[in-house]
């Protein structure tokens, strides 16, 4: 009973410390935030719009984060009657910031699972310090709340299969399917908790007879569908929209294709071409000094030392490939992988971060220590200094505003607002610019809409007279980097 008592108050000290340094973290992000993502315009539209068009909003697009800005915006109407855009902007920004936050519990426990408490600590506190991810964190964009349901779902995945409680694996369907109303990527939960199920079945373990290990994947089963199946009904489809463009896409090209062998070649170098953007995003949200770290470990925790339990080998594993090969999907759909993409496979990999930063310490330690062997009194010395030079690296990334390279586009904003009337439509090839003015606008690339009364360019050249088939007069121009003075400037025309 002591034993246990202590190590819940370890455990609530550590997530203490996690909260709070993220909290920090994510509070200065947002206060000094200069421009919310592209993304973040189209969710706080979407949230703004879901009282008036709730079914429409559902139909065009998974509402769950939407939802979640719009709640969130209600509650601080109570304390306060401004409806303001920035208003709208604290709100989703407050609700990314909690996800994030909320998150960090079950990453914990998840990595107190896999790799042990003390390593779990240590390896949030670094995913906490990394700017990309961070910043993910304190913008408009859904992907900590995605990242929330699915640490849930994870852990009460491994919890069950580790404590052999059939009931465990409903809750964790159940958690998937809400999470498929913010990101339909949820559902790997699913897979993995029907594999998993599945290869039992064939050997079944003394924690889980056959019985219940059917009732488990029953249950498993109906949880997910509980709140997804008034979903689909309402959307009227089962596949997510990429998906179905991905295999419309695929088969388009495989009847347009004139040879087999064309078609793998081209396969295969599309492949290989994702594996490396995959590798180089994954690189950038562990800024590159992390990465030799992460492969040690992987390498020290499955292969060399075979640490590993049963289900950190199965589930570890299968969250990976699976990931993986989504990404490799998005790119020969899409073309390109980003950091957000990748996002979950730097988070619940982390702890192997840890793993392999205390093998290069303890490596560096006996290579460079002048003490005879088993007498240093500090053996996790070079493994400090491996996280402090790392943690270094990312501190003027993590402090450094958001976008501040684009303050041009608040200026423009605040032009807009101040001189035009809120009836005129603006032309932007951004909307934020728009959307930051409280005006109307409509995006364009090259023909400029009829009814806009003003439009912004963005141009290198500002004396360069714009071909437009109306006549125009330039009202204010402003460099896009004002830092730099950078050669490109954001212009705005008056359209005669």
């Amino acid at each position: 009973m002591g034993t246990n008592q202590s190590t819940k108050k370890q455990d609530l000290i550590h997530i203490a410390i996690l909260l709070s340094v993220a909290v920090v973290i994510g509070v200065y992000l947002i206060a000094t935030t200069i421009l919310i993502a592209k993304d973040g315009v189209d969710y706080i539209e979407r949230a703004q719009q879901f009282p008036s068009d709730p079914i429409g909003i559902i139909k065009a697009h998974p509402p769950g984060y939407p939802v979640l800005i719009f709640l969130a915006h209600k509650l601080v109407a109570l304390f306060s009657n401004s409806s303001s855009v920035q208003t709208w902007i604290y709100s989703a920004q407050g609700v990314s910031l909690l996800c994030r936050i909320l998150s960090l519990v079950p990453l914990y426990f998840i990595g107190k699972m896999l790799v042990g408490a003390r390593n779990s600590f240590r390896a949030i506190l670094i995913l906490i310090m990394l700017p990309y991810p961070a910043r993910f964190g304190s913008d408009v964009l859904r992907d900590w709340p995605h990242i929330l349901f699915l640490a849930m779902g994870f852990l009460l995945l491994l919890w069950g299969a580790k404590q052999g409680k059939w009931w465990i694996f409903g809750i964790a369907g159940l958690v998937a399917g809400l999470g498929c109303v913010i990101r339909p990527e949820c559902a790997q939960l699913v897979v993995y908790g029907t594999l998993w199920l599945l290869i039992r079945l064939l050997k079944p373990k003394y924690n889980m007879s056959r019985p219940k290990l059917l009732c488990a994947l029953f249950i498993l089963l109906i949880g997910f569908t509980l709140p997804v199946v008034p979903y689909v009904i309402e959307t009227g489809r089962i596949i997510p929209p990429k998906l179905g463009g991905l295999i419309d896409s695929s088969k388009e090209h495989i009847a347009g294709s004139h040879s087999y062998i064309y078609t793998i070649v081209n396969l295969l170098g599309n492949v290989t071409q994702a594996i490396g953007r995959l590798i180089e995003e994954i690189s950038d949200n562990l800024m590159y000094f992390f990465v030799p770290a992460l492969l040690i470990g992987f390498y020290c925790r499955f292969c060399k030392q075979s640490m590993a339990t049963d289900i950190e080998r199965f589930f570890v594993p299968a969250f990976i490939v699976f990931n993986v090969i989504m990404m490799i999907l998005l790119y020969c759909n899409s073309g390109y992988i980003s950091r957000r993409h990748v996002l979950p496979l730097v988070v619940f990999t982390i702890f192997y971060v840890q793993v392999g930063l205390l093998v290069l310490g303890d490596w560096l330690m006996g290579r460079f220590s002048k003490s005879p062997s088993g007498t240093n009194k500090n053996p996790q010395l070079w493994f400090f200094v491996l996280v402090i030079a790392g943690l270094s690296i990312c501190a003027p990334k993590l402090l450094r505003p958001m976008r501040i390279e684009k303050q041009g586009y608040l200026d423009a904003s605040r032009w807009l607002k101040e001189n035009t009337k809120p009836e005129d439509i603006i032309a932007v090839p951004d909307r934020r610019l728009y959307f930051y003015a409280e005006r109307k606008g409509l995006i364009y690339n090259k023909a400029v809409p009829k009814q806009a009364k003003y439009v912004v360019r963005i141009v290198k050249d500002e004396d360069k007279k714009p071909k437009f088939d109306r006549t125009v007069k330039k009202e204010y121009s402003v460099c896009v980097d004002k830092r730099k003075k950078s050669e490109k400037r954001l212009v705005i025309y008056k359209m005669m």
